[in-house]
């Protein structure tokens, strides 16, 4: 993250959304996601990239199971795409995650105006609201060859519009808008939560022992990399709502002191914005309760457990105590 211009994007976006009413994190060094932000039950999990075609799909992968996991938004704000920069109020896609230059973002941050044009293969598109269209065409009595004449397209695309077969170019869209003097294209949801199947798809099991301890104590486990944490947890049957949030978990990897401060600095900032519990699962046999404020639970301890719930009520005694 040596990159000036990027460092410079990253904290402006920072100060824009501490400005607006978001809870931010700090910026993570040398992980998949950037950092996180939170607004009352939106969670964003952000990425900055200079040349948004520099992300492969192991990190787009990576930062969808981490944002699914979280119930969070993944969202890449970025500059340019190969020599070009990205137009305002587009959105662009990499590997299934939404991408928008810093324009954009403030606009919807600042004004709550979001994009409408998707940029995809072949050129620019719109959502067209299908129901919205039928009803205005039907109230003016025009039939869909009538409406398909006004705006020079085949009946057969008006039909796919109405029926939200096809996306729109942004022309065909001002042209049916003017007609019917009627708003017919739709924001795109920028905030929409990545499909929890991607994160059931990566609960499984591992050879390392505190993973395995969590699996059979009744937790799926997500193991991550290029991120400030080993591995999150969700329990597989949560009884309370805020059981559903994951715990965020380092596993004992026989780190020394400085590098496990380190990390509990990080796991406390991730807890706050993210509304998660975190936990240190260490197998040393002389360890400690909290570290920096992060509570340690023994592998021995949790052996012994019986339900997901005692693991919590541990973490959260030991946090107060900390």
């Amino acid at each position: 993250m040596n990159n000036p211009e990027r460092i410079h994007v990253l904290q402006e976006i920072n100060n824009l959304l501490s400005n607006h009413g978001f809870e931010t994190s700090h910026i993570y060094d040398r992980s998949c996601f950037d950092m996180v932000a939170r607004k009352k039950l939106l969670l964003l999990l952000l990425k900055v990239l200079i040349n948004i075609d520099s992300i492969n799909g192991l990190q787009a992968d990576a930062i969808k199971k981490v944002s699914s996991t979280f119930l969070g938004s993944p969202l890449i704000v970025g500059l340019k795409s190969k020599t070009e920069y990205l137009e305002e109020d587009v959105v662009y896609e990499r590997h299934g995650i939404p991408v928008i230059g810093l324009e954009t973002l403030k606009n919807m941050i600042i004004d709550e105006d979001y994009p409408e044009i998707l940029a995809d293969r072949g050129g620019y598109y719109v959502q067209v609201n299908g129901e919205a269209l039928k009803d205005v065409r039907e109230e003016y009595n025009l039939s869909l060859k009538d409406l398909a004449n006004l705006a020079h397209v085949s009946r057969e695309t008006i039909y796919k519009y109405e029926h939200g077969l096809v996306r729109a170019c942004p022309e065909t869209a001002m042209m049916l808008e003017d007609i019917l003097n009627l708003k017919i294209t739709i924001s795109i949801d920028l905030f929409k939560v990545p499909d929890q199947k991607i994160c059931a798809d990566s609960l499984e099991k591992q050879n390392e022992g505190e993973s395995n301890l969590l699996i059979d104590l009744g937790f799926g486990v997500m193991p991550t990399q290029k991120t400030p944490f080993d591995a999150l947890a969700t329990m597989q049957k949560p009884t309370i709502s805020n059981n559903r949030n994951p715990l965020i978990t380092n596993l004992d990897k026989k780190r020394n002191q400085k590098t496990l401060q380190k990390m509990a600095v990080n796991l406390k900032d991730l807890s706050i914005v993210t509304g998660s519990d975190a936990v240190f699962i260490m197998d040393r046999k002389k360890s400690f309760e909290s570290l920096d404020g992060i509570p340690v639970v023994k592998s021995w301890e949790i052996g012994e457990m019986e339900t997901p719930l005692e693991l919590i009520k541990l973490i959260r005694e030991r946090k107060e105590c900390s």
